[in-house]
């Protein structure tokens, strides 16, 4: 069966959400629709970019990711569809593309369907869906697009790398409050090199080893440890540690490798 996820900063208060899933049923009806989230922040870019690029490898392959975010309709958003690591995702080409793929696509194609003035303010349920639709029915990239070779490029805050040291940030909060940084497994055990550490961050508040699991130390005791997305995570044994710790995205942490 065809799959079609959905990644959307829509909500669920609106009609908006309903409306896409209906034109896609409309387009192909017996696509299997896999919402990956529809809670993204309006226009948060590198946010949904996180979430994708955590999740879309768990699927099949040759399954089709509907990216959106920022498809209003303007004279410089170009709308884009893109095959990599067999995948495929249509999107607006606004940076996020750059942010979920770390090698070359195999293929991407500026679209050329033509817009319907009926959802001239829409284009997600347009635009998106019949691209999206005839991905998920077996169509090919070059029937729907353009060839092209330019995607724009965005970047996110990366880790500043010295001797003894990383000063990295926060980067996500997930619905557990658990606090992901943008410190990697490879970059923290390739700077490591088999030293202790200490991790600093907001309120003075420090740790000096690594957990495998939520649940080494004592409930209400916090612990880092490198989760399912292979970034380092700060968290609170069954509490909320975002909040309790007092940590946002974008605060700064600094580990000190001795």
């Amino acid at each position: 069966m065809a799959i079609i996820t959905l990644t959307t900063d829509l909500g669920y208060k609106d009609f908006y959400q309903a409306a896409l899933k209906g034109s896609i049923l409309n387009t192909l009806p017996n696509v299997n629709i896999i919402d990956i989230t529809h809670e993204i922040e309006a226009f948060n870019i590198s946010k949904a970019a996180f979430l994708l690029k955590n999740s879309f490898y768990y699927f099949p392959k040759y399954t089709v990711h509907l990216i959106g975010i920022d498809t209003v309709y303007s004279a410089s958003n170009k709308y884009l569809a893109v095959k990599y690591r067999d995948h495929y995702f249509v999107g607006s080409d606004n940076g996020i593309f750059s942010l979920i793929f770390e090698e070359t696509p195999q293929e991407v194609v500026e679209l050329n369907i033509l817009q319907s003035l009926k959802f001239l303010h829409f284009p997600l349920a347009d635009i998106f869906v019949k691209a999206a639709c005839h991905l998920a029915s077996g169509g090919e990239l070059k029937e729907i697009g353009d060839p092209t070779f330019e995607i724009e490029h965005r970047m996110n805050f990366n880790p500043v790398v010295e001797k003894n040291q990383i000063k990295g940030c926060v980067i996500f909060i997930d619905s557990f409050e658990n606090v992901v940084t943008n410190v990697t497994k490879d970059l923290f055990t390739k700077v490591q090199n088999g030293r202790n550490f200490t991790l600093f961050f907001r309120r003075n508040e420090t740790i000096n080893q690594l957990s495998w699991h939520y649940d080494e130390v004592q409930e209400g005791e916090k612990l880092c440890l490198f989760g399912i997305s292979d970034h380092l995570e700060i968290a609170i044994n069954k509490g909320k540690a975002s909040g309790l710790l007092g940590l946002k995205a974008n605060d700064m942490i600094r580990i000190e490798f001795h």
